[in-house]
């Protein structure tokens, strides 16, 4: 796997206390095409998340998929993850990639605001991330970030652009045609009955798109 970011659904995992449910899911996810995964738990505390940081790293790299760890350098070193990704109180970019190194990858959440963006590039930065797109279950209270902006965003900084926040099936395709280049979904994915079905169905709108 090349330092590159992948086109495509990016899987970030729900809240999981069962750690062999949550590496069942996943495996789900990736088996339906997700081309990335981020690990996060904020209900873990560090012993579980070390586990699960872990047994995501594994099955991500036998799936050819980089496993992001969420807010945590430490642990995305420690488990040998593809790269971390930070939000705006997480730490600094420029340190956080000084610490990665070259080869990990780092991502950005830029919420609403371009200029983080152009900030995260400079930083070091390898993707932008944002949200929330829609009234999101996960974070009810995140401000709206309007769809013109990814568009923008990819304009002003050169860099993938993720989209997150209440992405569902039946606005997901906007959403790609906007100039996202992944789509970061939590509950409408692991909430499915059919896991691998859904995952699927979201890949298959970048099949179809063609980038902006």
């Amino acid at each position: 796997m090349t330092k590159r970011w992948p086109r495509g659904l990016y899987a970030v995992t729900p809240d999981e206390a069962d750690t062999s449910q949550l590496i069942a899911k996943v495996r789900l996810a990736l088996a339906g095409g997700a081309v990335a995964v981020q690990y996060r738990n904020k209900s873990a505390g560090p012993t579980l998340r070390r586990a699960q940081a872990a047994a995501l790293a594994e099955i991500c790299r036998e799936a050819g998929a980089p496993l992001i760890v969420n807010d945590d350098v430490t642990l995305a070193l420690e488990v040998g993850a593809a790269g971390v990704h930070l939000g705006r109180e997480d730490g600094e970019l420029a340190a956080a990639r000084s610490r990665l190194g070259p080869a990990k990858l780092l991502g950005a959440s830029c919420y609403n605001r371009i200029d983080l963006a152009v900030a995260a590039a400079g930083g070091g930065a390898d993707y932008v991330a944002f949200g929330a797109m829609f009234a999101s279950p996960t974070k009810p209270a995140a401000r709206g970030a309007p769809l013109a902006l990814l568009g923008d965003a990819r304009r002003r900084t050169g860099l993938p652009v993720v989209a997150i926040g209440g992405i569902t099936l039946d606005n997901a395709a906007g959403v790609v045609a906007a100039g996202a280049d992944a789509l970061a979904v939590i509950s409408a994915l692991f909430a499915a009955e059919d896991i691998a079905a859904r995952a699927r169905a979201f890949q298959e709108l970048f099949e179809r798109s063609v980038t902006p």
